[in-house]
């Protein structure tokens, strides 16, 4: 049986200066994110994490429109080409087996696809807003970034990769580091910050959270994202001409739909536009089905309902939307790019930043054990060799 290549759909490519911008921009706003998020629900008393994520992933809706003003304005793109791009992206992918001769745009597909992924990555965001406000953002971190092992694990199980010994021996570098983090720090829970529960159930939440978020990630690259995203060129920029217009002969129009123009219609769609367009159909699924748990959690007397009435909450509430913009349209993109492997272990730098922001801005050096270095340590060598066996396998 021949051996199964599956890097682009699986890894994609490294290279591209735009992806390295987008990288380091998520990464700054997962740790400003949850930086913020702690200060609001300790320091600042507004214990709402139901509250702060739905206005947090209501807020992706802006993502969309923001990227497609840019690029018919300052990029001096054709809007009918964008247009026509993004419909032919989404009948290929999403319904490419159910066009029509009328070739209607796949409503239902889509909309099937968009709640599904708003439920999938709802949940493991929802538990993490929890869990930091019972353990160290440092704890959480680390140990929401061990998605990378399980995103690792669901590729290997559901691509057919082999097992190889040098990416088992760090998975069981990884397990043994998320065990340290959890078991060993939290007997510093009397230097934590106060909270309704011990700092081991947001330890566990946050694992939980993980697990779920890494079967998002492949999930995403499986079903959601392009199969072949398109990359940066050389120069940088990103213009329309530098796409092939793709349009299948085989398809046929009523006289209602005539064919489209070949030279007008930009495809695949311009660097992180599908990807945005997923996010902000996230964020618009998110504000108009997820404000039904609201009043629910007011009447059982589990988050009772209440809006910030202080600037300093607003402003740092406003703050974490913006910063959750940022790290999870990068996400989602890089996704598309890199695959969930090379993506996750890229995210892992987030722990070291964190650390360094916990001592500099949240006086909580105290919280940071020998336990929850040596266990944050461990992942990252852990990762960290399984990066290094990707890049020299391709």
């Amino acid at each position: 049986m021949p051996a199964i290549e599956v890097p682009s759909r699986v890894s994609g490519t490294l290279g591209g200066k735009t992806a390295g911008v987008i990288f380091a921009l998520a990464l700054f706003g997962f740790v400003a994110e949850s930086e913020l998020t702690q200060y609001v629900q300790t320091t600042l008393g507004f214990r709402q994490p139901y509250f702060i994520f739905y206005c947090v992933h209501s807020s992706f809706f802006v993502l969309f429109p923001l990227h497609y003003l840019y690029l018919i304005t300052v990029g001096k793109q054709s809007s009918v080409a964008l247009n026509r791009g993004l419909r032919h992206a989404f009948k290929l992918h999403v319904a490419p087996t159910s066009f029509d001769k009328a070739h209607k745009f796949p409503v239902w597909g889509l909309t099937r696809l968009v709640v599904f992924m708003t439920i999938v990555v709802s949940v493991p965001a929802l538990l993490w807003f929890v869990a930091v406000t019972l353990a160290p953002v440092s704890d959480v971190t680390a140990l929401w970034n061990t998605n990378a092992f399980f995103a690792y694990v669901l590729t290997v199980k559901l691509f057919g990769l082999p097992w190889e010994p040098r990416r088992l021996a760090a998975v069981l570098l990884a397990t043994a580091g998320a065990a340290a983090v959890i078991y060993g720090s939290s007997s510093g829970a009397e230097t934590r910050p106060r909270a309704i529960a011990g700092p081991l159930v947001g330890d566990l939440l946050t694992l939980v959270a993980s697990v779920i978020y890494g079967i998002y990630q492949v999930g995403y690259k499986m079903y959601a994202a392009l199969p072949t995203d398109p990359h940066e060129i050389d120069s940088g920029s990103v213009a329309a001409d530098s796409y092939e217009p793709i349009i299948s002969e085989e398809e046929e129009w009523d006289e209602t739909h005539p064919p489209e123009d070949k030279d007008d219609m930009i495809y695949p769609p311009p660097f992180g536009l599908y990807a945005n367009f997923l996010t902000t159909c996230i964020g618009a699924c998110t504000f108009l089905l997820l404000c039904i748990p609201l009043p629910i959690l007011h009447f059982l007397d589990a988050e009772k309902f209440r809006l910030p009435t202080d600037i300093t909450t607003i402003s740092a509430i406003a703050a974490i939307s913006l910063t959750g913009v940022i790290f999870n349209a990068g996400l989602m993109i890089l996704l598309g790019v890199w695959g969930p492997i090379v993506t996750s272990v890229g995210n892992l730098l987030t722990i070291v930043l964190v650390f360094f922001a916990d001592i500099m801005f949240g006086g909580a050096a105290e919280s940071i054990t020998i336990w929850s270095i040596v266990g944050s340590g461990a992942i990252v060598t852990a990762f960290g060799i399984l990066a290094f066996d990707m890049v020299k396998g391709r």
